[in-house]
């Protein structure tokens, strides 16, 4: 089950994951942190195992009723566990968006998108000559949305 950590940003246990997020980057994760605390949009949820916070995702609810995948990460020493796929599944079932979308410039977390069933494209290079990737998943309705 996914636990809400927006009023742990900033505690080292939190940041370590989201380090792994924004590529243990100082700069990129103070402002990544400061975009959790301040905008009401952005959630930060996070796996919890025995007690131990193994993984978070971070994303924004959008206007439209998707959600936009702003960061996942998991442990290292807990990574191929299936924690990133059930925080994905946890989403699609506790918030019930229309969309799931991520980007990406990682192949690996692309191939990781298309196994859970989202659609990749290539947005093409970006600036550094790095390929980029949106990954799409549109949630299928219920027969009680119907």
């Amino acid at each position: 089950m996914l636990i809400d950590l927006k009023p742990l940003v900033g505690t080292p246990q939190v940041n370590e994951l989201l380090a792994y997020a924004v590529i243990d980057d100082p700069e990129a994760l103070e402002r990544t942190s400061a975009e959790y605390r301040e905008q009401a949009a952005m959630q930060l949820c996070g796996w919890e195992e025995d007690g131990l916070l193994v993984g978070l995702t971070g994303y924004e609810e959008t206007e439209d009723g998707s959600l936009d995948i702003r960061h996942i990460a998991v442990l290292p020493e807990n990574r191929g566990k299936g924690y990133a796929r059930g925080m994905i599944l946890e989403l699609v079932t506790s918030r019930q968006p229309r969309y799931l979308v991520a980007e990406t410039e990682d192949e690996i977390a692309a191939d990781f998108y298309r196994s859970l069933g989202f659609m990749v494209y290539s947005l093409g290079e970006n600036a550094a000559g790095i390929e980029m990737f949106r990954c799409v998943y549109e949630v299928e309705e219920t027969e009680d949305e119907e």
